[in-house]
């Protein structure tokens, strides 16, 4: 049985149900206990050797779920589909039925211990090239959110960068093109190269209609073949892997590479966008400005740190919002006291949606579906159209029903029961009444045959080998009644039961079993609910991370003094007083006074700042800063600086600090002249670039001659900033 199975999941590690353990064997054992730093054993034989093994308990599995899919590897969950008593009815001699219920990879998560908080997980499906262009479709499980783009070649990258994805889905052809090799580098590890044949367009289409449960794709859209495959293709693996019909739940969103600034892999990097060049939250610039309250709300900022618009209408629609907030000082203050009581519903929701959903799930949809309606009121008289109110919907139905039918303090789990709350159905309070009842019995019983036999130690108890039985001490052994029948002798104590106690004990469990199978049908019904308004209720979470996102961005601004920037179409760039926003922040937190305040000036006539001075002087820092103010600027926040006029930006590049690749064969100096090549190839009049030190590891006249000439051709042929 094991070996059928294994055969089907060759490039998975097989947790294989035993009992109340996950167990694996062979090659498998000896991976899993050297990256989960348990104990190798080994059970049975094969071929004459020692079969090596290795196990979890399954109530425990997700943290080692975690630490697995962590370094990279994918998890075939076979459970027993089927109990002891089930298998003897069907008369069978050999082992359970058991089978791979899911395939748990990095890209299809949805269970909340295996992700992060305040980032998006996205699966990304790339569809094979046709005449250099592709199309990326990427789908959060976790949060339902699905988006499907175009790209060249040469924007993948920076698209990929973007989307920081946790698995990438792509043709096994792609990675077989020696000019793609360095596309793909940087995400190795995530790579899941398929089949060209996995990637026909018939088939492709079909998934997504079936997904949506639609007969053409023009009900949500009009889609290229290419985006159609990789909409496909993502959405095929993801079915594969929860081993189910998938019924999505947002209907995918089309973007172009245009509405977003440019920033690459290598710039996000070096500016430190979302976490320090050691790998860090902390010292980011996300860590600086993330104020927001909602874990939705720190995805969404997350996510337009590295995507600042382009759109001289759009980043004014969002700046007007903060500008908003920041004059309504008690408002912002109300809101975010409201919003940090908002639970993480847009992850519960699909949770739920995929039958993988908790009683504490349906809570979070609760509790934070009242906080929805608070905020709604609270910004009843915001000006129509700034922000998105009507997405807040109306759940007072679906409320109630969950607040009168929910336990206040709920369990991780329906097996066990115990989260309905009394009142809430009249049936159920019946069946808890007789176990109740029951359970006085038993106490009673207990101290009659305690009255009868003497033995003061005599207590009734419960295990799941015997039941319920009599425990007596063996020093009391003799006192026993003749109507004692002797179930178990133990070391320090012997078990009996009575007639009267095997009645009792065969009622309660009765009880019991119809007190869960009524709460799980309850919850079944309430999962039903949620359902029938499920993408109601994820607009209501879009909605909530925008509130979160403009409240967090005008408490920042107020607190520390950030303003408003003029965002026009321009070749303009001008800073007054402005301020780099980790240091200062940095300088705050160690109490070393305040950010010496500079000004930076570009426009048509004067495209290049040269910048000399010694070490530590502070250049870096004043390059680094001023492209932070653009992309916080365009990403809809207010900037640290008196003033700042910004023409929009449509790529940021950066070429700084020294590092080699010498696994691919490159040096400092080779590392440094490719990506200036980029920069020359590609570096529009819109485009905004900072380079710090070119030409090192040369002589002096060669290393001076490069960058003489990469600053001419930069400001007379590219005219960029």
């Amino acid at each position: 049985q094991y070996w059928d199975i294994k055969r089907q999941y060759k490039e998975c590690l097989l947790f294989f149900r035993m009992g109340d353990f996950y167990e694996l064997f062979f090659e498998d054992a000896v991976i899993a206990a050297h990256d989960l730093d348990i104990a190798l054993t080994k059970r049975g034989k094969h071929d004459e050797q020692d079969i090596p093994m290795c196990g979890v308990p399954f109530h425990a599995c997700e943290s080692y779920l975690a630490k697995l899919i962590i370094k990279g590897h994918k998890v075939a969950i076979c459970e027993q589909l089927e109990d002891p008593e089930t298998a003897k009815k069907r008369g069978s001699k050999g082992p359970l039925l058991r089978d791979v219920i899911r395939v748990v990879t990095a890209g299809t998560l949805t269970e909340e211990a295996l992700l992060s908080a305040r980032r998006n997980n996205f699966l990304v499906g790339i569809s094979p090239l046709q005449r250099d262009e592709a199309a990326v479709a990427s789908l959060d499980l976790s949060t339902g959110a699905f988006l499907v783009e175009k790209s060249t070649m040469q924007l993948l990258p920076s698209i990929l960068a973007r989307l920081q994805p946790a698995e990438i889905l792509l043709p096994e052809s792609l990675l077989q093109q020696p000019d793609l090799f360095e596309v793909f580098m940087p995400f190795k590890k995530i790579l899941c190269p398929l089949p060209s044949a996995r990637f026909d367009q018939q088939n492709c289409e079909r998934a997504v209609l079936e997904a949506y449960q639609v007969r053409v794709a023009d009900a949500f859209g009009s889609f290229s073949p290419q985006e159609m495959i990789a909409m496909g293709i993502v959405i095929d693996y993801t079915k594969l892997c929860h081993k189910a019909a998938l019924n999505l739940l947002n209907y995918p969103q089309q973007q172009l590479a245009t509405q977003f600034m440019i920033i690459d892999a290598s710039t996000q990097r070096s500016l430190e966008l979302t976490a320090t060049l050691g790998g860090k939250y902390l010292g980011s610039v996300l860590s600086a400005i993330d104020r927001t309250k909602t874990a939705s709300g720190g995805r969404l900022l997350a996510h337009q740190l590295v995507a600042p618009l382009t759109d001289v209408a759009s980043i004014n629609h969002r700046l007007d919002r903060v500008d908003f907030f920041v004059r309504s000082r008690d408002l912002t203050n109300t809101c975010m006291e409201l919003l940090s009581h908002c639970p993480d519903m847009e992850r519960a929701v699909p949770r739920i949606h995929l039958g993988r959903g908790s009683p504490r799930d349906l809570g979070v949809l609760r509790d934070g579906l009242i906080q929805a309606r608070a905020i709604k009121e609270c910004l009843s008289a915001t000006p129509k159209d700034l922000l998105p109110l009507q997405g807040l919907g109306f759940f007072d139905g679906l409320i109630d029903r969950l607040q009168r039918a929910l336990q206040d303090q709920l369990p991780p789990h329906t097996r066990d029961g115990g989260f309905i709350a009394k009142g809430y159905n009249e049936q159920l309070d019946n069946y808890r009444t007789i176990r109740e009842d029951a359970q006085a019995t038993m106490m009673q019983l207990q101290s009659r045959y305690i009255s009868e036999t003497g033995i003061a130690s005599l207590k009734i108890r419960h295990n799941h080998v015997v039941g319920y039985h009599i425990e007596i001490g063996a020093a009391h052994a003799a006192k026993a009644p003749s109507s004692f029948i002797h179930r178990q002798t133990m070391l320090s104590h012997m078990r009996y039961t009575t007639p009267e106690l095997s009645d009792w004990e065969r009622s309660i469990e009765a009880a019991s079993q119809q007190t869960l199978a009524l709460e799980q049908q309850l919850f079944a019904d309430l999962v039903d609910d949620v359902k029938v308004q499920a993408r109601e209720i994820l607009d209501a979470c879009q909605a909530l991370a925008q509130v979160d996102v403009a409240v967090s961005l005008a408490a920042l601004a107020v607190a520390e003094g950030y303003n408003r920037p003029l965002i026009d179409a321009s070749q303009t760039f001008v800073i007054k007083g402005g301020r780099h926003p980790v240091v200062e922040a940095a300088l705050h937190a160690r109490q070393e006074g305040p950010f010496i305040k500079n000004d930076c000036s570009l426009d048509n006539e004067h495209r290049v700042i040269l910048l000399t001075g010694p070490n530590m002087a502070g250049k870096s820092t004043y390059l680094r800063q001023n492209a932070l103010l653009a992309i916080l600027a365009q990403l809809g926040s207010f900037v640290p600086a008196e003033s700042a006029h910004i023409g929009v930006i449509d790529r940021i590049f950066s070429r700084i600090g020294a590092a080699d690749d010498l696994a691919s064969g490159r040096s400092t100096f080779m590392v440094e002249m490719i990506e200036t090549a980029t920069i020359l190839h590609q570096a529009t009049s819109s485009s905004f670039v900072i380079l710090d030190e070119i030409g090192r590891g040369t002589s002096t006249y060669d290393g001076l001659s490069i960058a003489w000439a990469v600053i001419e051709a930069l400001a007379i042929e590219n005219q960029c900033r």
